[in-house]
């Protein structure tokens, strides 16, 4: 079975997803080809995976706590490197690259955390703002961008507020917010509505929609069934560092 996901429906199955051949078409925006990968430990995070998330794609993945969601999106994003196999995004091998090509890389990546991390001392635009100021950007491009971006996530009215004036699910937003001012073409979400009540979380998924229907190829780990039940979106599991398709 060749596990391919985009904005087409699949038939549910509980298979391990096979392996295809690794690919740099354009169409084609994240792809894991053979990828395990294991830690000094011995524990394993991944074990043999392989995906492929077309362009303008959203994938849900979920699966129980250590189960290697996590090392997942860390792949992605170069935070970690594969023991084996290769890891495809936007035509670059991320497990390959290296100083200034993977820092490039990653400004094509927003990455979205679940305890958000934004800077507490700083307000909601300097934190939004942060990261283009670490990329070089001027000061008249960045302020180009914030407004839109904070009318996105639906907080131009908070944007002199600090953190803590926020409630969590405004924090999330704001993460949200810092993750996207770059217009990057992908998006990662390692369980961005974990510490929200319902409201929060439909607001969050809200966003990522939109931003999915610009667009924007969005992967999200999650516990959270709801959220997968009301995005109506593909869903692969991980389970003890297997991948397996539900949807």
């Amino acid at each position: 079975m060749t596990a391919v996901f985009g904005h087409s429906g699949s038939s549910k199955t509980h298979q391990p997803v096979a392996p295809n051949t690794v690919t740099d078409e354009p169409s084609v925006m994240v792809q894991l080809q053979g990828v395990t990968k294991t830690y000094p430990n011995g524990s394993w995070g991944l074990d043999k995976v392989n995906l492929t998330v077309r362009r303008g794609g959203f994938l849900f993945v979920t699966g129980p706590s250590g189960a290697g969601k996590s090392t997942l999106l860390k792949l992605l994003y170069g935070a970690e490197r594969p023991t084996q196999g290769e890891v495809i995004v936007d035509g670059s091998n991320v497990g390959k690259l290296r100083g200034d090509r993977l820092s490039l890389l990653r400004r094509r990546i927003g990455v979205v955390f679940q305890d958000y991390k934004l800077i507490p001392r700083r307000t909601v635009t300097e934190n939004i703002a942060f990261v283009l100021w670490a990329q070089g950007y001027t000061r008249k491009d960045i302020q180009r961008r914030i407004l839109p971006t904070l009318k996105l996530v639906g907080l131009q009215h908070k944007a002199d507020c600090f953190p803590e004036e926020l409630s969590g699910g405004e924090q999330q937003r704001v993460s949200l917010a810092r993750a996207i001012i770059g217009t990057p073409p992908v998006l990662l979400a390692d369980e961005p509505t974990g510490n929200l009540d319902f409201d929060n979380s439909r607001q969050v998924l809200s966003i990522l929609q939109k931003l999915n229907g610009m667009g924007v190829t969005v992967i999200v780990t999650t516990h959270d069934a709801g959220l997968i039940r009301m995005a109506n979106q593909p869903v692969v599991q991980l389970r003890d560092g297997r991948l397996y398709r539900v949807s």
